[in-house]
């Protein structure tokens, strides 16, 4: 192995781990490109979750005999623990790289400094990658901050959370860093000044954002997918800032995710740049990713469940809609189409067959989840005999009421229904007295065959409103596991903790088969060496 190689990868604010996921499964003729030596998470269950996945890599690479432990953690429901007695080791490991630290606090940034000193190596390069928390850049976000009478953007850390990345900048000097955050970020402002233009001079002259005399290298802020590179001193008006946003659906990602994603490059790296862009490659659809896994069923909440109770009330349901909605054709004949959608459905359903699925579903060959398309070989695992975090959350009966009409309506007119003037039969209107002004336009969207989903959100956590299942017989919101399909996580990443927090891991993780090509990128730069001395 060279001096280079593996390059040493810190990983802040890391969640579950897909920058990581991405970095960790690059590798060369040399073997792996990348070593993860810290990931620091601050919520509990997510940091299980990457402490799990980082024990699995290093069974998987230096100790593949006993990854049966692994597996057998996975699969069963009663193994208290991931590691036997011939896995310790590498648990103990996995222990130590991925830690529970809360950036930001003293305890935190202590405890992170010490890591840093002990296990990085500073006389060869290395990779800082991370998403400081988007709270208070969201759209959302930021909208509940102003219903909040005391509310100050200036006193709300959130906003400066990135300072402790810029911190570890200043301070260890990577060749490379990779900054995720919301499209938010573009629009924000604090005190009435916007947010985006102070990081990027910040990023490019970690120094001069402390107040230190200059001590080492400025950066060149790269968009990954524009000819755009902003350097200390320039305008940021110089640059378009959109051109920092990735749409992920146009790299092989199956969901229209649209992030800001800041390359930042060492002036000791400058001879790589020219070669810093991601190459675009069409995705496939939703349908394509997670209409091979197992069918399944909601439960009823708030009625006694069971599956001949469930098909009873979507079949009712399926009656009424079809009767209601002829009652409207001569008014509107363009109704007739759905209306004969519904009626075919209602006739024809039968969903007693269906379960709820589980945090283990047995695989059978009729859904074996094979894809088709080329992410076939990044997610599917032949060694793994269940179907991980592939369970149905429950629904009232007035919502299956409204993801049954709502999946039908896509099925038949190729788009998602929108608020009250689509959903205009009766028993279909939520219980918001402001329904019908618009703003809730988007409470209940369908997932649509045939196109990337949209925005895998940690809202899904919540409620399931605007991930209905394209799929109008199992009349339901997606599963984490089809959530975690769509961000490509592959299909043995086990998501600890409950199921609210499992959604919003998966929600909040950077895509794995797109942090997968920029650590590429990343790779391609060091790769090409330092180009000048002076620091």
């Amino acid at each position: 192995m060279s001096r280079t190689y593996p390059i040493q990868v810190v990983d802040l604010f890391a969640g579950p781990g897909g920058l990581g996921e991405g970095f960790s499964s690059h590798s060369d003729i040399n073997g792996d490109t990348f070593e993860i030596k810290v990931s620091a998470e601050m919520e509990v269950s997510a940091r299980s979750t990457l402490r799990l996945r980082a024990f699995y890599r290093l069974l998987k690479s230096e100790q593949p005999e006993a990854l049966e432990d692994y597996y057998n953690f996975c699969e069963t429901a009663d193994v208290p623990e991931p590691y036997t007695a011939k896995s310790l080791e590498a648990w103990r490991h996995a222990d130590n790289e991925a830690q529970l630290l809360e950036l930001g606090t003293e305890a935190g940034n202590t405890g992170l400094d010490k890591m840093l000193a002990s296990r990085l190596d500073e006389t060869r390069p290395w990779v800082l990658i991370g998403g400081p928390p988007c709270q208070a850049y969201s759209i959302v976000g930021r909208a509940r901050n102003r219903g909040k009478v005391d509310y100050r953007a200036e006193n709300d850390h959130r906003h400066f959370l990135y300072r402790e990345y810029l911190r570890i900048i200043q301070k260890k000097r990577p060749a490379v860093f990779v900054m995720e955050n919301v499209k938010g970020i573009l629009s924000s402002q604090v005190a009435g000044e916007p947010m985006f233009p102070q990081i990027l001079r910040d990023l490019a002259d970690p120094d001069a954002a402390f107040g230190e005399s200059d001590n080492g290298p400025k950066y060149r802020i790269c968009s990954l997918v524009a000819d755009d590179v902003y350097e200390s001193g320039a305008d940021p008006d110089s640059i378009e800032p959109s051109n920092y946003i990735i749409r992920a659906e146009e790299y092989g990602v199956p969901q229209a995710r649209h992030r800001v994603i800041l390359l930042g490059v060492s002036e000791e790296y400058l001879d790589a740049l020219g070669d810093h862009k991601l190459s675009p490659v069409s995705g496939p659809t939703i349908d394509q990713i997670i209409g091979c896994l197992p069918p399944l069923r909601s439960t009823l909440t708030k009625l006694k469940d069971s599956p001949d109770a469930w098909a009873d009330i979507v079949r009712q349901h399926l009656k009424e809609l079809n009767h209601e909605c002829l009652q409207l054709v001569s008014e509107t004949p363009e109704r007739l189409a759905l209306a004969t959608r519904l009626g075919i459905l209602a006739s024809s359903y039968d969903g007693r067959d269906l379960n709820a699925g589980g945090l283990r579903v047995l695989k059978k060959n009729a859904r074996n989840g094979v894809t088709g398309t080329l992410l076939d070989s990044w997610l599917h695992d032949p060694r793994l005999k269940y179907w991980l975090n592939h369970e149905a959350r429950g629904h009232m009966s007035s919502d299956l009421r409204r993801y049954v009409y709502a999946a039908a309506f896509a099925e038949t007119y190729r788009n998602s229904p929108k608020g009250h003037q689509n959903f205009n039969l009766p028993g279909l209107a939520p219980d918001h007295k402001n329904w019908t002004s618009g703003k809730f336009s988007d409470r209940f969207r369908v997932q649509r065959a045939g196109i990337p989903s949209t925005t895998i959100t940690s809202h899904i956590a919540k409620d399931g409103h605007y991930f209905i299942h394209y799929d109008p017989r199992q009349c339901r919101s997606l599963t984490v596991r089809e959530a975690a399909r769509l961000q490509t996580f592959p299909d043995n990443y086990f998501f600890l903790g409950n199921r609210t927090q499992q959604f919003h891991q998966v929600g909040n993780a950077v895509p794995p088969l797109l942090a997968r090509q920029i650590a590429d990128v990343v790779a391609r730069i060091v790769r090409s060496g330092k180009t000048r001395s002076r620091f």
